[in-house]
């Protein structure tokens, strides 16, 4: 079944519309998403070199923050390279079998990147909660244990929906109205029943929001009863301080993941999907590293060094 299925969709293409309905702005979306792109390389890569060869940074949260850079890094390259080609292109077409990778690759991305916020949640957590043993329950192991469950419940779950997906046949040319291969518009160009992948979208996707959403809020709650019990106001200030970063990283990634969700899949909306679509997948990777480099006095200041060796070195 599965066999037959594959070489009927040998055949298969999709569309990928984009911003096609708006040829006037064709050229000023590319060079907008390419400057975006760029800086998005620029800023997680520097991030990650930062971090690594920075002896200051080697802490359990610069640790996870160098894997969240790296996600971002490898979300931004699955996706924007498709949308510059597709802006610039007449020929907006990706095969059946790009478009489940493009999907899968995003898919892993994105769940992956859901559990390392919660564990960065977990991390400011137990380090304003329980200082004393921060060391101890934050240990390297520790930390690489929780980096890779991150990494493999992403796979986890990007083999689910995948499989989901190619259980199903699908025939001719079917178009897709957005950006990039999402779960949804493959699934309506389906002719199979989707009862069970529907089944399986709704219950993997609300299982991952639903576990990474209550660790995070979890955290906070008793991150904020602690800081609350301080009498020293330099001290809640601190504490504060060392939260406000991952908790606006954390408000936008999951804020706009929500919004779009929440908006109906009706024509009058589907601009309001795509820019949505493309605040998450595009803008959000280069948000991250600017949100963690703005606010931290050291990132900044080890950026300059870097970028004043690199001068001189010329």
């Amino acid at each position: 079944m599965a066999s037959a299925n594959r070489n009927q969709n040998a055949t298969v293409m999709f569309i990928l519309l984009g911003f096609s309905d708006y040829p006037d702005l064709q050229v000023p979306l590319f060079l907008v998403f390419l400057t975006i792109y760029m800086v998005t390389m620029v800023g997680n890569l520097g991030m990650i070199v930062i971090i690594r060869y920075n002896p200051k940074f080697y802490t359990p949260m610069y640790f996870f923050l160098s894997h969240l850079s790296f996600i971002d890094f490898c979300y931004s390259t699955v996706i924007t390279p498709k949308l510059l080609e597709i802006l610039v292109v007449e020929d907006r077409t990706i095969s059946f079998m790009k478009c489940i990778m493009q999907f899968s690759f995003a898919v892993t991305c994105v769940v992956t990147e859901m559990f390392m916020l919660a564990v960065m949640a977990y991390d400011r957590f137990v380090a304003i909660c329980n200082p004393l043993l921060y060391t101890v329950t934050m240990s390297q192991k520790i930390c690489f244990l929780l980096v890779i469950i991150s990494y493999t419940w992403g796979l986890i779950s990007c083999v689910v929906f995948t499989y989901s997906l190619l259980i199903l046949s699908f025939c001719g040319i079917n178009i897709i109205n957005n950006i990039l291969c999402e779960y949804s518009a493959i699934l309506s160009a389906s002719f199979s029943d989707k009862h069970l992948t529907e089944v399986i979208l709704f219950s993997l996707s609300n299982f991952n929001t639903f576990c990474t959403l209550t660790i995070i809020l979890t955290s906070y709650v008793f991150i904020f009863i602690t800081v609350m019990k301080m009498s020293s106001v330099s001290g809640r200030r601190k504490a504060f301080s060392t939260c406000a970063s991952h908790l606006t990283a954390v408000t936008i990634f999951f804020g706009t993941i929500l919004c779009l969700y929440c908006v109906p899949s009706s024509k009058s909306s589907w601009l309001m999907i795509r820019v949505s679509t493309v605040f998450y997948t595009v803008v959000i990777p280069m948000l991250n590293p600017l949100i963690y480099s703005l606010r931290n006095k050291d990132v900044k200041e080890a950026f300059r060094k870097l970028v004043d060796i690199k001068v001189f070195s010329h």
